[in-house]
């Protein structure tokens, strides 16, 4: 026997017209680099979320298509958001961060029909023009006077696109299933994979992730979105803070200490979230200056494991709760947070400090578990460490165009390796695949590697992650020069220019003699992380007095 209730779909345009109907006057405050912080309500957004779907329905976009940006955290950005999901088109939020040959093959996998672009992005744009052809529009973000001072006179703008579009659009009623948003992540090897978002999946992760043993968002919180919006859709937050009617704050471009502290007391900001750079940054403004967070009581802390001396100085100096998240663009992201169980209440600072040290318990809707070489779940006692498997409603079954990557017994294989203890707190032990992360982005060992190879001085070379105070790891080469050759470091380093994002260039070089191997020949990185892991990298002592 089935029930009686209604099967009224899952869409981001119900968190629309709900936010707007319900807390239209609520604001939502955008930072600028050289204007007034910009300041609309839900009320706007939903207007102007219309003429967005208007523009673009007269462009010809059509459900399915894919639609691009290369954006920072602003209200534009957020009325793509809306205008191009809810009417069943994708919003493609692209990693400007990536190296120029990745976003190329980003742009043109997605077969991307249109590029909204902010003002700091322009050069970048001119690159890939000439190699993306399936895009047929770049689109400024902005004004169109600002575009000709900008040297972006010859693009359309975005307030030329809106003019005189009605604010008026009767969002279609989707399938709840139809794709939303899409992602792009890349590891170790191979091309970056698109993470294909539906419109079920965002609006069910906004539910979990506002629970009050999760995130715990409300009408009573002032969000601010640190994380950007193109990673991970900013850990889904323009969705659930709208749906929870929370005021919004968005901090544009800079992220910097100072820039976020004056930020979030000049508007209230209650919840942040966050890579544990952003928040090393901010701690550091916080110290050197002498000042104190008057109204931000948590922040989300995700991207790469919180150190425990960040936690202890926002917990314990300032009063500001860590909630530690763990998650991946293919979780949406929330999949575990790392909060106290009553019962730990009565134990001690130190057993309370290292378990929120973990990655935590999963929310609910989502199950994880460990396996081992074998595919055999392993026992959650806190000892064995395996695979870290995960499933649930939002999280990815296969990647975008590989429907080969979806695996038969329904779980989606992490990459990570972690242990679970008998109350099913997670932590992350060790990567199964070499990927660096530095300040909750990735870098690819294996493209660094490749690089190095390439100069004509080299024979070998490898790159593991050195721990670093600020960044969490930064890349180190260890290469075997040529006979005979007297290449430096420093000119090893320059090889790497204009072929790489800078904030992927190594840290440091150490040449030897040879590198280790196993018996099969593979090169053995356990080994060379045992010999160079506490290695000290030069850039440390700038990020101390820097």
């Amino acid at each position: 026997m089935l029930g009686l209730m209604m099967q009224t779909p899952l869409l981001l345009s119900s968190i629309l017209t709900h936010a707007a109907r319900s807390f239209p006057d609520v604001e939502i405050i955008s930072r600028t680099l050289d204007r007034p912080d910009h300041v609309t309500n839900y009320a706007g957004l939903l207007r102007r979320s219309s003429q967005v779907a208007n523009a673009l329905t007269a462009l010809g976009v059509k459900q399915g298509d894919r639609v691009a940006t290369l954006a920072w955290n602003g209200y534009r950005h957020l009325e793509l958001y809306y205008g191009i999901s809810c009417i069943g088109a994708v919003c493609h939020t692209v990693n400007p961060r990536l190296f120029v040959e990745q976003i190329v093959y980003i742009i043109n996998h997605a077969e991307d029909r249109i590029v909204f672009f902010d003002l700091s992005f322009v050069d970048l744009v001119k690159t890939l023009m000439p190699k993306c052809p399936s895009v047929e529009k770049w689109i400024y973000l902005g004004e169109a006077a600002d575009a000709k001072t900008a040297g972006a006179g010859d693009f359309p703008s975005y307030e030329e696109l809106l003019t005189g579009r009605s604010d008026l659009y009767a969002w279609p009623l989707l399938d709840e299933n139809t794709a939303c948003g899409l992602c792009y992540t890349s590891g170790t090897t191979g091309n970056p994979k698109g993470v294909l978002y539906a419109h079920r999946s965002a609006v069910l992760h906004s539910f979990a992730a506002a629970l009050p043993d999760a995130c715990r968002i409300s009408l009573n919180d002032t969000v601010a979105f640190i994380s950007p919006m193109f990673h991970a859709m900013s850990w889904g937050m323009p969705y659930c803070a709208p749906a929870m009617g929370s005021k919004l704050v968005m901090p544009g471009q800079k992220v910097d200490g100072e820039s976020l502290h004056r930020l979030f007391e000049e508007h209230g900001v209650t919840f942040a979230n966050g890579v544990p750079t952003v928040w090393l940054g901010y701690v550091q403004y916080l110290q050197s200056a002498g000042v104190r967070p008057t109204t931000l009581n948590r922040v989300l802390i995700g991207g790469t494991a919180c150190p425990s001396s960040l936690m202890e100085a926002l917990q314990d100096d300032y009063g500001v709760e860590v909630l530690h998240v763990w998650g991946m663009t293919e979780t949406s992201p929330v999949a575990t947070i790392s909060k106290a169980l009553p019962k730990h209440k009565t134990q001690s600072k130190s057993e309370r400090r290292d378990r929120q040290l973990k990655q935590g318990r999963a929310v609910f809707g989502v199950e994880i578990g460990i396996r081992d070489g074998d595919n055999n779940e392993l026992p959650h006692d806190g000892k064995a460490f395996g695979d870290l498997v995960i499933r649930g409603p939002w999280i990815a079954r296969s990647y975008y165009k590989m429907p080969e990557s979806e695996r038969a017994d329904g779980w989606f294989f992490t990459g990570d390796v972690a242990t679970i203890d008998e109350e099913g707190y997670m932590q992350i032990t060790d990567r199964s695949k070499d990927v660096i992360k530095s300040g909750g982005e990735w870098i690819s060992s294996i493209e660094l590697e490749n690089l190095a190879m390439a100069h004509p001085e080299i024979s070998e070379a490898a790159v593991i992650g050195v721990k670093h105070p600020k960044w969490d790891e930064r890349p180190l080469v260890v290469a075997v020069r040529r006979k005979g050759s007297k290449l430096t470091p420093a000119e090893l380093l320059a090889f790497y220019d204009g072929k790489i994002a800078k904030w992927w260039m190594p840290d440091d070089v150490l040449f030897v003699d040879e590198l280790p191997h196993g018996a099969t020949g593979k090169l053995l990185k356990t080994k060379l992380r045992e010999l160079y892991g506490d290695h000290v990298l030069p850039t440390i002592e700038h990020a101390k007095t820097g």
